[in-house]
């Protein structure tokens, strides 16, 4: 790289740190407020809470990078052009691709860095979040259930305690399991007190009453209620809080904590419906060409910065026309991976969207050649 290459590459890529670290930063924020009540309200630590959230940070990476090397780049150039620092490159022989080219390198080290970003590290971050979220909501129930407070163990177990003692007993327990469907239970107890057994926590209920709504069998005699209730008083009773259903819950994966290839290949075993296996496969092409967008917005912002007539004062245009110009194609894009879901012949909309727009810029860039441009006016014979 020579000298003027080293001070591109150097004002591009400490402006596309800076841009992209405080962009994830700010959407890091607004994302994590929606678990900020398990720190307020349910007890979790702040260290747990940041370590969770954090989980999030490289899908936000994935799809914030290639918008913020377009901003950077167009921004950049469009500043070197209003300083006329580019009108003194191009004086001193240099080519536009040899302007070009610390961008092209740049948008280059972000397309890789995008590519391991989603084939490895979105989908181990994304299953470790989810998993860590699954443990909270089912196996840390025990730590999370708080006095006076309503708590739901999933959607059909709700545990309800009037105050806890600093040892940790909780006192006029209140337990309604709705996880046997039509049999409803509801439970009182004086006391109880919560372990943590292999299979999660469960709670240990004293000197209580245990009441359940059963239907009449088939069977029943003619004139027997349709619904009886069954009340139960016991000394003890033990209850499992680990499960938000009496069978056994098994956490479902979705298609980010997938590999390309699980995705591409869906097992059968899994019985997927058909759309489903479709949804899988679009995601696997926009996986695989989301980051040559990186590049292909870097070539977009080039192309708009570096080419069309010089002006003396600023380039507000040129920047308006760059950012329209990938808002239009960023938009494009959903619309291409909507329709692939929802019909795989549409896959290759995903791939043209994805590449052609930075073909289109860099033939620009290169000064459109084959594109038919009028003859010169004739020059005058001399007298």
């Amino acid at each position: 790289m020579t000298r003027i290459d080293r001070y591109l590459f150097r004002q591009l890529a400490l402006a596309l740190i800076a841009v992209t670290v405080g962009l994830a930063a700010l959407v890091w924020l607004t994302q994590s407020l929606r678990f900020i009540e398990l720190v307020l309200d349910r007890g979790l630590s702040l260290v747990v809470f940041v370590e969770l959230t954090s989980l999030m940070l490289p899908s936000f990476f994935a799809v914030i990078l290639p918008i913020t090397t377009f901003v950077v780049v167009l921004f950049v150039y469009v500043r070197l052009a209003g300083d006329r620092e580019l009108v003194v490159m191009r004086a001193a022989g240099l080519s536009q691709w040899r302007l070009a080219r610390p961008a092209v390198l740049l948008a280059t080290l972000a397309t890789a860095a995008c590519m391991l970003l989603n084939l490895w590290l979105v989908p181990v971050s994304h299953t470790a979040f989810r998993q860590w979220q699954f443990e909270i909501r089912n196996q840390l129930v025990g730590v999370l259930l708080q006095e006076g407070v309503f708590s739901q163990v999933g959607n059909d177990l709700t545990v309800y305690a009037r105050y806890r003692d600093p040892d940790g007993t909780l006192r006029g327990i209140l337990v309604h399991d709705q996880r046997d469907a039509g049999a409803p239970v509801t439970i009182l107890a004086e006391q109880g007190r919560i372990s943590v057994a292999a299979s999660g926590p469960r709670v240990t209920l004293l000197n209580g009453v245990r009441q359940q709504v059963e239907r009449a069998p088939a069977n029943a005699a003619p004139g027997t209620p349709p619904l009886r209730l069954n009340i139960l008083s016991f000394t003890e009773n033990s209850l499992d809080l680990a499960r938000a259903s009496r069978g056994e819950e098994s956490r479902s994966r979705d298609s980010r904590e997938r590999s390309v290839a699980e995705l591409l290949n869906p097992d059968p075993e899994e019985g997927l419906r058909d759309r489903e296996v479709r949804r899988y496969f679009a995601e696997a092409h926009q996986r695989l060409s989301g980051p040559l967008t990186a590049l292909s917005f870097a070539l977009v912002g080039l192309a708009v910065a570096l080419t069309g007539e010089f002006r003396r004062h600023g380039g507000g245009l040129r920047i308006a026309v760059g950012i329209s110009l990938v808002v239009g194609l960023l938009a494009l894009g959903l619309t291409a991976g909507n329709l692939a879901a929802r019909d795989n012949a549409w896959v290759p909309l995903i791939w043209l969207q994805t590449v052609l727009p930075g073909v289109i810029a860099a033939w620009w860039l290169a000064g459109a050649p084959g594109w038919p441009r009028p003859a010169p006016p004739p020059v005058p014979a001399a007298p």
